[in-house]
């Protein structure tokens, strides 16, 4: 199952905001196996907005991070198809045209599963669900990919 990841998540891994976030995201990223998790290229400009503006790292360093990250995971590019999507859950579905971006990617992708705080919990859009990997309560398809 190909999973798709947000900003959030891996922004918590780095160690922004929450130790308890920070060592759950961790935990998740560990567990996923790297041939079957995808960053939307859109995740990876978020997060570097986030590494240099809120914890004030030095853009080189933010920037090896993304390499990094790059090198590590599937990188899925934003395509006019994914724009149209996109634009279609902003209008449909009141998403952010940056979420809906992610998600519409993420569909692009093939992903089951986008692991995301900022969208809503459960929602389903042409195969992917977003599941909130900080929920209280496990969701099933989130305990299946970690299973693998």
């Amino acid at each position: 199952m190909l999973v798709s990841i947000d900003s959030n998540v891996l922004a918590y891994a780095e160690g922004t905001n929450d130790a308890h976030r920070q060592q759950i995201a961790i935990g998740i990223l560990a567990n996923l196996p790297l041939a079957n998790t995808v960053i939307p290229a859109q995740v990876l400009g978020e997060l570097f907005n986030v590494l240099t503006r809120k914890t004030r790292l030095p853009a080189a360093v933010a920037r090896e991070t993304i390499t990094k990250l790059r090198e590590m995971y599937i990188v899925a590019d934003t395509s006019s198809e994914a724009l149209d999507g996109a634009m279609e859950l902003a209008s449909d579905h009141a998403f952010s045209i940056w979420d809906a971006i992610i998600l519409a990617v993420s569909a692009s992708a093939g992903c089951r599963l986008l692991l995301s705080e900022d969208m809503q919990h459960g929602f389903e859009w042409r195969g992917v669900t977003v599941v909130n990997p900080f929920h209280p309560e496990p969701h099933p398809l989130l305990a299946r990919a970690l299973a693998v």
